[in-house]
């Protein structure tokens, strides 16, 4: 027995083996994990979770990816007629929309209709491109969802250029209008240019075999749409067949902002002899056109194209420069924001058309204005005479009478405020334009300013202010070759003789002030635009504190008016107008240059002023609102949908009440010395 214990007693003072020892390892390092576990980690008193930036990403994501699934779910699955019900409680019945008013009344279709769009709102396709573009055929570059503009934001800059030298398509680019009622009805999803429009006139009756919409590449000049796309050609013939399938009825068109210029520039072209025009005769608008009905047309150009144009930018853009120092400015993700969008639309020739016509004349000089101590009112009223429309409404506010319209661009608040003869300026036409860094360094995102050196840049602010008509020598200095290329398309002058050969170029077409309209006395002009909303009209600038490569002008948003009326607002001197287009342009030539017999309207063509006072949305619910003044959404304004499908189906300027005037526009024509 003492043997036995003797033996195991050795036994356990043996060494291990070495498959024993392997598995004491094994039992040691579960015996640690197990210690060492998320579940005994818990257990610890004291201890908590750790919450990642991912996890806490993650859980943002997870929560608006089911509130959004639900409320589109609860969206889908509510009655249609719900959102009305909602909308009707909160703020009572809703007015029947114009077509289901007037088809009531027994309108029905009768006269075809043309829409003609304006800059920016029609959508355009690419159909070739460089390699960056793969994928891209046939799909929208411009409208739609604006989706490359995020994914190559480069390449679509480069496919959106036009070249610099001829204004056409860059080598191995195209890009074309999309064609149908579709290339303009919302400019992107949710947002309505003609869509309220059309569907308002289908609803007594029209369709797509009436209604037409003249789809053009917007960017061109509008010669140029001719050259490459036959677009004019093509508006000739489609109006053409609208009439003899119609039986007969002439056309009722519809142009919207630079849409009005680029038919009025069609009217001349139609009736001009080939090859330079289409060779319809002098009675082709006679014979094919009811009425001409202009929506928010800038006749006479807007200031708002000189800025962008000088600076590219506007009042919007500047504040947003103000809010966010450097962003729009600054490279972001090696983008230079501005710069590009300057080197772009500085190629499309289209925005030349723009630039204010007929100098200091029509937009005043230095010193004075047509709209000269004007005064801002609220719910003002007019009669439909235009005797009476030029009586002053109920002030509420006050824009000083030293605002000095007249000055477009002035370089310090004391210029734009001082008398002329206390201004000191230094003539820049014959500055010597120097070398400049930029032209090495910032050749990615080069501008005609990187050509200008320091002392062009410094001559151009020490001129200190510009006019109407200066304002045309100083975009010729600073982008000699974008305007070469527009003067060959565009001229901003007063004929002085028509009958002056010259003006049968295709350059004064779409001039109102350098150009007579078609012999076609049954014709009726209507323009129609909204008021009551500040609009761009001058604009006080500052040299840009930025370095070489950047725009080196910019609007000095830290000058305000001395109270909250006041027409000066972030540097920018505003006066009434829909937004985008003052009055003084809008409504002019129907207020007086073609008003009655005058050498710009020999056939007495009858002319009327129609606007529509700006009422924003009672509440979000009303979406852009129903009596909008705004340049695009005055697009889905009621009285002026109504008046549309009145003359569409029959009804002439005096059926529909004559002249419908609210702003001062016939006081402020006959303030202008103009020859008729």
């Amino acid at each position: 027995m003492p043997l036995i214990q003797r033996r195991k007693a050795a036994e356990a003072d043996r060494a291990p083996s070495s498959d024993e020892k392997i598995a004491q390892d094994v039992r040691e390092d579960e015996d640690r994990k197990k210690k060492e576990s998320p579940s005994n980690k818990k257990k610890k008193a004291g201890e908590k979770n750790k919450w990642s930036c991912l996890d806490s990403c993650c859980w943002f994501v997870g929560c608006v990816c089911t509130v959004w699934w639900l409320l589109l779910f609860l969206y889908n699955a509510m009655p249609s007629s719900f959102p009305q019900y909602v909308t009707e409680a909160i703020t009572g019945p809703l007015p029947d929309p114009p077509g289901v008013k007037l088809k009531k009344e027994g309108l029905t279709v009768k006269h075809p209709v043309v829409f003609v769009p304006g800059i920016v709102t029609g959508g355009l396709e690419l159909w070739e491109g460089h390699e960056c573009s793969e994928g891209l055929f046939r799909k929208r570059l411009w409208g739609g969802t604006f989706g490359e503009v995020y994914k190559r934001p480069l390449c679509w800059v480069e496919h959106m250029s036009l070249d610099n030298e001829t204004g056409l398509d860059p080598p191995g680019i195209r890009v074309r209008p999309v064609t149908g009622l579709v290339a303009a009805d919302y400019f992107m999803p949710g947002y309505f240019v003609w869509a309220v429009l059309i569907a308002n006139l289908a609803r007594i009756g029209y369709e797509e075999k009436n209604m037409y919409m003249a789809a053009y590449d917007w960017r061109l000049s509008f010669q140029n749409t001719e050259v490459r796309d036959q677009t004019l050609s093509r508006i000739k013939s489609h109006i053409e067949m609208m009439v003899a399938t119609s039986g007969g009825k002439k056309a009722v068109v519809i142009p919207h902002s630079m849409g009005v210029l680029y038919f009025l520039h069609f009217m001349k072209w139609v009736e001009a002899p080939a090859p330079m025009g289409g060779g319809g005769g002098p009675d082709w608008c006679s014979k094919h056109i009811k009425a001409i009905m202009n929506i928010g047309g800038p006749f006479l150009g807007v200031p708002k194209a000189v800025a962008g144009l000088f600076s590219t930018e506007a009042k919007d853009i500047a504040v947003a420069r103000t809010i966010a120092p450097g962003f729009l400015s600054n490279d972001i993700f090696r983008v230079q924001t501005l710069q590009r969008v300057m080197k772009m639309s500085r190629t499309w020739d289209s925005t030349m058309s723009m630039i204010p016509k007929g100098g200091d004349t029509i937009w005043g000089g230095l010193d004075w204005s047509p709209e000269e101590g004007y005064l801002p009112s609220k719910g003002r009223q007019r009669m439909n005479d235009s005797q009476v429309s030029s009586e002053s409404g109920t002030n509420n506010s006050g824009c000083p009478a030293r605002v000095n319209y007249g000055r477009i661009i002035s370089f310090g608040k004391d210029v734009a405020e001082s008398p002329s003869s206390e201004i000191e300026m230094i003539d820049f036409r014959d500055a010597v334009k120097g070398q400049n860094l930029a032209n090495t360094t910032c050749r990615d995102v080069w501008t005609e300013y990187h050509d200008m050196g320091i002392e062009g840049v410094r001559a151009v602010a020490e001129h200190k202010v510009y006019t109407a008509e200066t304002v045309l020598d100083l975009l010729h200095f600073v982008a000699p070759k974008m305007m070469a290329r527009g003067s060959a398309h565009f001229s901003y002058g007063i004929a002085d003789d028509l009958d002056d050969p010259k003006y049968k170029h295709y350059k004064y077409w779409s001039n109102p002030l350098e150009t007579r309209l078609p012999n076609a006395s049954d014709i009726e002009i209507f323009s129609l635009y909204g008021v009551g909303i500040p609009t761009e009209r001058a604009y006080i600038y500052k040299l840009s504190p930025s370095a070489e490569c950047y725009i080196p002008f910019q609007i000095d948003t830290s000058f305000e008016g001395e109270d909250e009326d006041s027409c000066l607002k972030d540097g920018v001197d505003t006066v009434d107008g829909d937004e985008t287009v003052p009055v003084l342009s809008a409504g002019f030539m129907c207020a007086k240059g073609w008003r009655g017999k005058t050498r710009f309207n020999p056939s007495g063509i009858r002319t009327y002023n129609r606007e529509y006072e700006h009422a924003p949305p009672a509440n979000l619910l009303e979406g852009r609102g129903t009596q909008s003044g705004s340049h695009v959404d005055v697009m889905g304004n009621f009285a002026l949908i109504e008046d549309i499908i009145r003359v569409a189906a029959g009804a002439t300027g005096e059926d529909l009440g004559g002249d419908q005037v609210y702003s001062d526009i016939f006081k402020w024509s006959e303030k202008i010395n103009l020859a008729l």
